[in-house]
């Protein structure tokens, strides 16, 4: 079990009704229905304290993307798991971004509006308002960024409809909340809502969690962020010698962001077909001496997707069925033409594989 509570590191409760707590920190009084098992209670203002630093790093930030802000706000030792310091976070990294990438605003006033605007939504909000801070924090952004007052008109419109794409993304995509998860999913619809609607350009890739383990409500495998560990594939044939090695090469040179690449055979031999050594050398540059050896099945981990090279020289047994069969020819002690022949259809089949990795 992770640690949630600041005071014990215990598991937080939510209770249905709010009680007077107080605070373990400031000893302030205040209603919540947030507090650990053990009966700690921290208020939101003792949660954010050390906040400031987020001003120091929008100030320092050139970048144009607002996640690679965000994560930066997330390693700062003020950041807990979950908390109200990401409504703030949020709207300070997408005004950040938002005018790095051209937009027109004074951004030193706007992160001081941010920050006095995002700590008025208590922690979990999500829960017991029914609108998550992060989400609700895009809507602040976009206020902030187009002036927004109760009597503007596009501005306001603008404004309440960023809250409601963010709302809506994060909704359908379940609880329990994750602070993470939600700022991840609030910021790319606003990087899309601002694109379409004020024409600013803001840059964001491909985000993959790294604090999956600090969670104890992870979705793992059902977060679109989560860090998928990736496919075992082994190539086999007989004497893993010349085709699976060449396979077993050919995956790491191409694929390694995708799956895992490793050969064997039923037998062995005492060094790699030295053609293939040479003519994978001659096509590639790669040495498949310098990392590869002949092994048998027992010597590698068991694989989540299994290959025959070919039965043409009678299939091995391997303790299962083989997921597919690619039929190519064992080009030993053939010409260096057939041998490229072979080498061409292995890449060939190696990117055909990962493309439908990619879309498992």
């Amino acid at each position: 079990m992770n640690e949630e509570c600041l005071i014990c590191k215990a598991p937080l409760e939510y209770i249905e009704t709010d009680e007077l707590m107080e605070c373990e920190l400031c000893h302030k009084k205040q209603s919540s229905k947030t507090r650990c098992v053990k009966g700690h209670f921290v208020c939101d203002e003792c949660h954010t304290s050390g906040m400031d630093e987020i001003i120091s790093i929008c100030f320092n930030s050139s970048s144009k993307n607002p996640i690679d802000i965000m994560e930066k706000m997330m390693s700062m030792p003020s950041c807990h798991m979950h908390g109200p310091e990401h409504h703030t976070m949020v709207g300070s990294a997408l005004l950040t971004a938002y005018k790095n990438a051209g937009g027109d605003i004074d951004l030193k006033n706007a992160l001081y509006e941010m920050q006095k605007r995002g700590k008025q939504v208590p922690g979990g909000a999500c829960g017991f308002w029914g609108a998550c801070g992060a989400g609700v924090s895009t809507g602040m952004y976009i206020s902030i960024a187009l002036k927004a007052t109760p009597l503007a008109k596009e501005a306001w419109g603008l404004s309440n409809q960023m809250t409601a794409k963010a709302l809506d993304a994060i909704g359908k995509n379940g609880g329990p909340r994750c602070c993470k998860r939600d700022s991840y999913l609030a910021i790319i619809e606003a990087v899309k809502f601002t694109k379409k609607h004020l024409n600013i350009n803001m840059d964001i890739d491909n985000i993959v969690c790294s604090r999956s383990h600090m969670n104890n409500q992870c979705l793992q495998e059902q977060c679109l962020f989560h860090k998928k560990a990736k496919k075992k594939v082994a190539f086999i044939c007989v004497h893993n010698s010349c085709r699976s090695q060449i396979a077993e090469a050919l995956g790491k040179h191409l694929a390694s962001d995708v799956f895992d690449a490793f050969s064997a055979g039923t037998e062995t031999k005492p060094q790699i077909n030295q053609d293939a050594v040479r003519i994978m050398k001659e096509l590639y540059g790669i040495d498949m001496e310098q990392t590869q050896y002949s092994k048998r099945i027992t010597d590698i981990p068991n694989p989540d997707i299994a290959i025959s090279m070919g039965c043409n020289v009678g299939c091995p047994f391997i303790g299962r069925a083989f997921d597919d069969n690619w039929e190519l020819e064992d080009p030993t002690g053939k010409s260096d033409e057939e041998f490229k022949i072979i080498i061409k259809k292995i890449e060939e089949k190696i990117l055909m594989l990962k493309a439908s990795i990619n879309l498992l």
